[in-house]
């Protein structure tokens, strides 16, 4: 039988949003808002580099390089970053943020000229009234900032995206206003921003809806993002949802890590698009790219955490396991990974793994002696193993299950 005959797919029904017909590109920003969360580490220079080109080999279309206007240390990293770009020509464009001030304006530009790659300059200031209201600001002062920034990046030959931070709790006439200042300055690309993980898929389709007709109505090539976080947990969806809208392009962080609780999770979103038939890259390498994120930036990476943890393609179960081993039996590797996972685990270069536990059937003990060596076939060893699984209250570790298989041994001896 067919794939298509084996699994009916409502995601893919007639109506539904043709992804495989969607162009969108994907902004990184691990290595900028990222880092902004107050529990990771921020990693040395060359611990990013080897970053970038997992990044590169994920199909990553552009990554934040950083705030270089942070200080001496931004500063560096971001030149490592863009020199690397610059010399081993890869193929991944970099954008650097800024405040609407001059004064951080001017170390993206010196990256500029200095490497001789093309920056785009993500330049933020806040546009809500809460936060209008917190920092004694009005509208008319940010379009002043915005103007000023805007112009001073293009006279030095930066391409500008103008990104409204909390875009998602500002009014439609607000933005009309700083969206148009911003456009006439320059700036060819603005950035909707959630910056507090405010929005709800409905909230994103209207506000991306609301910055297309802006921008169509400019009479210049505006591009829009969506830079989104996880606060409500709606991250993932907020993005499929600006997806489905039209967005040329969504930023997202390697495991979600970012400000307070997050950004969009660039893994999943990459597992998802290609699932979908947007992103045609291969993504085998997304497991390290997690890992290396992890490892740099001093996080755990849950063991429930979707396709990378350690639990993801991982059984106890016999039910489960049962149908996972029949499909291994008929010789069909797509089988084995779809019969009891909607993520195939060879997507991103994994296997399924069958364990023993309380809630496991023999079929569970049999499998796992054959697949370490052992004979499975030993009725009076599987049953062993069956009672000691029974009696406990945890997934057995490979330690305990050679403990048994040693002390069934010893006492034939």
């Amino acid at each position: 039988m067919s794939q298509d005959d084996l699994i009916y797919d409502w995601n893919r029904l007639p109506g539904s949003h043709d992804y495989a017909a969607a162009t969108v590109e994907l902004n990184d920003e691990t290595l900028r808002d990222g880092l902004q969360n107050p529990s990771v580490t921020d990693p040395p220079i060359e611990k990013k580099v080897e970053l970038l080109h997992l990044m590169v080999d994920l199909g990553i279309h552009a990554l934040d390089i950083g705030l270089p206007g942070a200080g001496p240390r931004a500063y560096e990293a971001c030149v490592a970053l863009a020199r690397q770009i610059r010399d081993r020509g890869l193929p991944i464009e970099a954008n650097a943020a800024a405040r609407t001030v001059r004064a951080d304006i001017e170390p993206v530009a010196r990256i500029q000229q200095e490497i001789g790659l093309n920056l785009e300059l993500a330049t933020f200031i806040g546009s809500s009234p809460i936060r209008q209201y917190a920092e004694d600001w009005d509208v008319d002062r940010i379009l002043v900032a915005s103007r000023d920034a805007i112009e001073f990046a293009v006279s030095e030959g930066l391409e500008v995206m103008y990104v409204t931070e909390d875009t998602t709790r500002s009014r439609p006439r607000t933005l009309a206003r700083l969206f148009s200042a911003a456009v006439e300055a320059g700036a060819r690309r603005i950035c909707l921003a959630d910056t507090v993980g405010h929005a709800t898929p409905h909230g994103v389709r209207r506000l991306v809806r609301f910055a297309k007709d802006f921008a169509a109505g400019t009479g210049e090539p505006v591009k829009i993002d969506w830079h989104g976080h996880r606060d409500r947990g709606f991250g993932l969806a907020n993005a499929l949802a600006a997806i489905e809208e039209g967005v040329d392009r969504v930023h997202a962080t390697a495991l979600g890590i970012g400000e307070r609780i997050g950004n969009v999770e660039m893994d999943l979103l990459l597992v998802n698009l290609h699932l979908l038939g947007t992103h045609d890259h291969p993504i085998d390498r997304l497991a390290e790219y997690c890992r290396v994120t992890a490892d740099m930036c001093g996080v755990e990476i849950p063991h429930n955490y979707p396709v990378i943890g350690d639990d993801a393609f991982r059984t106890g179960t016999g039910v489960h396991a049962a149908a996972i081993i029949k499909a291994m039996q008929k010789g069909d590797g797509w089988l084995e990974d779809c019969v009891y996972s909607g993520v195939p685990a060879s997507l991103v270069g994994r296997g399924q793994i069958i364990e023993i536990s309380p809630v496991s059937g023999l079929s569970n003990v049999r499998y796992w002696l054959d697949e370490h060596g052992y004979d499975a076939g030993d009725e009076a060893l599987c049953e062993a193993l069956f009672r000691l699984a029974k009696g406990c209250d945890h997934t057995l570790s490979r330690g305990e299950i050679e403990s048994e298989i040693a002390r069934v041994q010893a006492a034939r001896a």
